[in-house]
């Protein structure tokens, strides 16, 4: 299965993903001008001048990129994405996420990654990877709380727009893992 075979709507209550497309545009300029900071810590930054090459950049995607809209009670609340990564139909990374900060810290980014978690096991996939900035504490704890387990650190994997030299951490869930703390794909 190939990341675009992923890439179909997905649903829970009042959260949706959906496909990024152009109409988008002007809800999530909106979504992510409601944090200047982070974006300082963020590979890429989606704030002023840079927001529309950075939209353009995500709507023209290579095959191995698919970036959805994050909705709330339908508004654009932030965006995520799947990644090729490792085998295709065996590993996959969720990534390329960012939420607006008042939903931060109220579950609704575990809702949002469950989801998508669900998604990928019961299409058959058997490994789901973060890649996160090792400076960036919460994101890291988060994920850390979704059960993936740290499997290491690429130093200097990246330079960031700011022209940071970052060091990235790995992490890794498998669908045992997932199945053992009653992932909704242990029902699957």
């Amino acid at each position: 299965m190939s990341v675009g075979e992923l890439y179909v709507p997905l649903a829970e209550g009042d959260l949706h993903l959906e496909p990024l497309r152009e109409d988008h545009r002007e809800a999530l300029r909106a979504a992510c001008a409601e944090d200047s900071e982070i974006w300082e810590i963020y590979p890429f930054c989606y704030m002023g001048e840079h927001f529309d090459p950075q939209f353009d950049s995500l709507l023209a995607s290579p095959p191995g990129r698919c970036v959805y809209a994050v909705l709330k009670d339908g508004i654009v609340v932030g965006m995520t994405a799947w990644i090729a990564f490792g085998d295709p139909g065996w590993s996959i990374e969720i990534g390329n996420s960012f939420i607006v900060p008042s939903l931060r810290s109220t579950g609704f980014n575990r809702r949002l990654k469950r989801l998508m978690i669900d998604h990928v096991f019961a299409c058959g996939y058997e490994r789901v990877v973060f890649k996160v900035d090792v400076i960036n504490t919460r994101s890291r704890a988060a994920v850390r709380k979704l059960g993936a387990v740290e499997e290491g650190v690429m130093r200097r994997e990246r330079k960031t727009w700011t022209g940071r030299v970052r060091d990235t951490v790995i992490y890794g869930l498998l669908r045992d893992d997932w199945q053992a703390q009653g992932g909704l794909a242990a029902n699957a």
